[in-house]
């Protein structure tokens, strides 16, 4: 149907963005997920099967979602629906869901297409429910939020969930040689500035096209290219994709942790500088530090968590700037630190015992006896003073008389400081068995 926009003429004539201009018009031309899109792709397949599922569309902002739901109800000839879950309520969930009743007594199906699907409350998700399960809507719900975090159950019952991909450095370039040829223009940047024009983006196929038209807007014909610090002046860069609120948040804090316990000291101060460009407070990732201190290193290097705490103490002293240094310092010596979690497990095996054994009581003899009425039941009686036994160590039972001694609940490895423990451990429990 003509709208009066088109009516007047004004349609080709009126301004549009290069994102626009340049949105694929078919699911083969979508950059950058070839995975669901290509010949093969998990998408075709189910177009080919003959019947649309609904979908969860996940993925990081401008990947593609909104343009894949738009092309799915022009390849199934479903009637198009769109709503945004930030500016949606109830009313017009109700009047999307009529309209869709209708349409369907007419004989066709409606796509009903929800962005930012998450920011629906458990009880509006529950709402789509009815209407998939009988047919009047075939659920289109996009998401930048994992979908098992973000989402209830029963409605992901129902639903297929994709996966889109950041787009990489190859797809953003892609993009930018398609908006030169919509231009009839050569993006003027110089080999340096491009690449960086396409940092800037961070993997969004919608950033990288309105940078992109940024510059062509900004860099008067006549200049043949700029270099990359005139890119910078021209267009602000954008800060990274960090929600510290949500799942990136996550994402990126395990990254450093697990960079840290593999022994990586580059990899966790990239993780850890990204955390520190995305805003992250910098004291959680001190409490962070010293987590990693007592959970990877223990008694391995015992100064680690002495330098964890010293690094938050310096942060907590100087401030930003310079205490992001204290921070990164500690970040190196955790991560080259020897690696060991028998403190962990020790701890864990401990915990688990104490709930499995219940309200044992002490053994006797280690318990003190203040009254006349406890030295005549026996507390105390026979206890040895370690100090005054051979080599300080008197070998006897400190576990309650009914509990069966086990192996060890901390057992160190051969590594660092605690191959001293072992040898230590190993000497006394030999003490142990030969008195008995």
């Amino acid at each position: 149907m003509t709208n009066l926009f088109e009516a007047a003429g004004l349609e080709k004539s009126a301004p549009r963005p290069l994102a626009d201009l340049l949105r694929p018009r078919s699911l083969a031309e979508v950059t950058g997920q070839d995975h669901l899109v290509g010949p093969e792709g998990k998408l075709v397949r189910l177009l080919k099967g003959g019947r649309l599922p609904s979908l969860i569309l996940w993925g990081p902002p401008g990947c593609g979602k909104t343009t894949i739901a738009r092309l799915l109800a022009g390849e199934t000839n479903l009637a198009f629906e769109q709503l945004s879950a930030i500016f949606s309520g109830v009313q017009d969930l109700r009047k999307a869901f009529d309209r869709a009743r209708l349409t369907r007594e007419q004989g066709r199906g409606t796509l009903l297409f929800i962005d930012e699907i998450h920011r629906f409350n458990r009880s509006q998700q529950d709402s789509f429910l009815p209407y998939m399960e009988d047919g009047t809507i075939t659920l289109v719900g996009a998401t930048t939020e994992n979908p098992s975090f973000e989402l209830n159950s029963a409605l992901l019952s129902r639903a297929i969930v994709l996966t889109l991909n950041r787009l990489d450095d190859a797809a953003l370039e892609g993009l930018i040689v398609r908006a030169e040829k919509e231009t009839g223009r050569r993006l003027p940047l110089v080999d340096d500035a491009r690449a960086a024009l396409i940092q800037m983006a961070d993997g969004d196929g919608r950033a990288i096209l309105n940078l992109a038209e940024d510059v062509f807007a900004t860099v008067p014909q006549g200049i043949d290219a700029i270099g990359r610090e005139e890119l910078v002046r021209i267009v602000q860069r954008r800060a990274p994709i960090y929600d510290k609120s949500r799942e990136g948040h996550y994402n990126l804090v395990s990254a450093l942790h697990k960079a840290v316990r593999g022994s990586d000291p580059d990899a966790a101060l990239y993780w850890f500088a990204r955390m520190l460009e995305g805003g992250e407070d910098r004291l959680f990732l001190a409490r962070r530090l010293v987590r990693m201190a007592v959970e990877d290193i223990g008694l391995a290097d015992p100064q680690a968590l002495v330098i964890a705490n010293a690094a938050k103490d310096a942060y907590d002293f100087l401030g930003s700037p310079e205490g992001e240094l204290a921070l990164s310092e500690a970040v190196i010596y955790l991560a080259t630190a020897p690696k060991s979690n028998a403190n962990y497990v020790a701890y864990k095996a401990a915990v688990r015992a104490a709930r499995e054994q219940g309200s044992l009581s002490p053994p006797k003899i280690i318990l003190n006896a203040p009254t006349k009425f406890m030295e005549e039941e026996g507390y105390g009686e026979g206890y040895q003073y370690d100090h005054d036994a051979p080599e300080a160590f008197s070998g006897q039972n400190y576990f309650p008389d009914e509990m069966k001694r086990r192996p060890r609940y901390y057992d160190p490895p051969e590594r660092g400081f605690e191959r001293e423990i072992r040898k230590r451990l190993e000497y006394w429990a030999a003490l142990r068995k030969k008195r008995g």
